[in-house]
C-alpha cells in the first residue's frame, strides 16, 4: 500500500506492507502467578490455611472474625482497588484463625489477609 505524507511541507510517498498476522498474547493463568489452589468442591481448610491479597489495593472492609466458622464462598473481606470492589471469599471450609490486616490498610498481591485454622 503506498501513502503519501508530508513532512515540513515537504510530500514523501511511502510503500507500507502490512501483515495479515497478529501477535498471539499468552494467556495468564492466576493459578500459576503465586496464589494459592482453589479446591474444586469446599473442604476444610487445612491447618495454616492462608487467605491472601489477589490484587494490590486497600483493605476497604473485614467481615471475618477471630473464631467465626465461615463456608467456602462466604464474604471474608472486601479490597478496593482504583475506585473498583473486590470481594474477597473464603477458598474452603474452616475457621478464621487470625486476622492480620485492619480496615483502611494497604495491601500487596500476595500479602496474607487472613489465616484459617
Amino acid at each position: 500500500m503506498k501513502l503519501k505524507v508530508t513532512v515540513n511541507d515537504v510530500p514523501y510517498e511511502v510503500e507500507v506492507e502490512i501483515e495479515d498476522t497478529y501477535p498471539q498474547l499468552p494467556i495468564i493463568n492466576m493459578a500459576q502467578v503465586g496464589l494459592p489452589p482453589v479446591p474444586e468442591k469446599p473442604q476444610a481448610a487445612k491447618k495454616g490455611y492462608e487467605i491472601v491479597a489477589p490484587l494490590a489495593g486497600s483493605v476497604r472492609k473485614v467481615y471475618a472474625t477471630v473464631d467465626q466458622e465461615v463456608e467456602a464462598g462466604d464474604v471474608v473481606a472486601i479490597l478496593e482497588a482504583m475506585k473498583m470492589e473486590t470481594e474477597i471469599t473464603a477458598p474452603v471450609d474452616g475457621k478464621i484463625a487470625k486476622i492480620l490486616v485492619e480496615n483502611g490498610a494497604a495491601v500487596q498481591g500476595g500479602d496474607v489477609l487472613i489465616e484459617m485454622a
